[in-house]
């Protein structure tokens, strides 16, 4: 008698086979991305912003120990499933206990030793986010979810999304690989419909020599070949550029056919990187990418523009950072 093997046992006998979705590992991301920025700050001309990130990282780090979640809809998921859609999209599926998160990191962040060191701009910022109700608050996700910044939200933008991501991480890790389905566009993560903040060359285990797409929102990571642009799917017009005397451990790849461009780290060239932390680190890439045609495909979720309105009509992006 002969048995029908089912996908995923298929896949479990193919020695070849490489996994299609990296999910997070909530209980160590955050620690080790705090490391890495630390690391990256040495002799970096944003070292100030760095650290100051980093320690939001360590705050999000406690905050995961001590976040439960509430079920994810199982309607949602198998509707989803069924039409080979976003699991969970972001801006329909936010937690309530992203509140409690963000409540839980601002103590870290004012009670530690650390905390002490926050810049004296940020203590009035951190007062209004502890007054601000709910509403306000969701409000404000909402928006920055849409990669919309209100100037006078700038200075909070990264303690909102710092604690969303952490609410979004612990719901993509607690998801199966084999509920997540095939979605289309590839260019979007399979889980909460969030753009790629940067993608990644994996070494070690089946993933090696795979580059994944990073999620800045939720940290899933999903397989693209190289190679191809990871904003329009192109494979037409791809080019890499770097910075001279850094190495190639982060370059900017850019599309020729959509005029974009998104970085990938490579852990081929140092086992360290993280998308998120090195790509925040190498802001000098993206200074000498904006005198190029090529645009950023997508934002860093930690690093916020304020656009303000010059006197010819023309919108001026400025880049903000909130410790000074």
């Amino acid at each position: 008698m002969q048995r029908i093997l089912q996908p995923g046992e298929i896949e479990t006998l193919d020695h070849t086979s490489f996994p299609r979705i990296l999910l997070p590992q909530a209980s160590s991301l955050f620690a080790e991305r705090a490391a890495r920025l630390r690391q990256l700050a040495n002799g970096n001309p944003i070292a100030d912003y760095l650290l100051f990130v980093a320690q939001i990282m360590d705050a999000q780090h406690q905050a995961v120990a001590s976040t439960t979640l509430a079920e994810p809809d199982a309607a949602l998921m198998a509707r989803a499933q069924e039409h080979s859609m976003p699991l969970l999209p972001a801006l329909e599926n936010i937690d309530p206990a992203w509140h409690g998160v963000l409540d839980a990191m601002l103590d870290t962040l004012q009670g530690s030793e650390q905390g002490q060191g926050l810049p004296p701009p940020l203590q009035p910022l951190i007062q209004e986010l502890r007054a601000m109700g709910s509403a306000e608050r969701d409000d404000i996700a909402q928006k920055l979810l849409q990669k919309e910044v209100a100037a006078r939200h700038v200075g909070m933008a990264p303690f909102i999304m710092a604690a969303l991501q952490v609410t979004f991480t612990l719901r993509a890790a607690g998801i199966a690989v084999r509920d997540i389905p095939y979605t289309e566009p590839a260019s979007i993560c399979p889980i909460c419909a969030s753009e790629p903040v940067a993608s990644v060359t994996r070494i070690g285990g089946k993933a090696a020599g795979h580059r994944y797409l990073h999620c800045g929102t939720c940290a899933c990571e999903w397989q693209m070949v190289r190679v191809k642009c990871s904003h329009c799917e192109s494979t037409k017009g791809i080019h890499y550029q770097g910075v001279d005397g850094l190495g190639e451990a982060v370059l900017a790849e850019t599309c020729s056919e959509c005029g974009s461009y998104r970085k990938i780290v490579n852990q081929e060239k140092d086992h360290m990187v993280d998308p998120l932390a090195d790509d925040l680190a190498t802001l000098m890439l993206d200074l000498l990418m904006s005198e190029t045609q090529f645009q950023r495909a997508s934002p860093n979720p930690l690093l916020f523009v304020a656009v303000a309105q010059e006197q010819d009509g023309d919108l001026d992006h400025t880049l903000i950072d909130p410790c000074v």
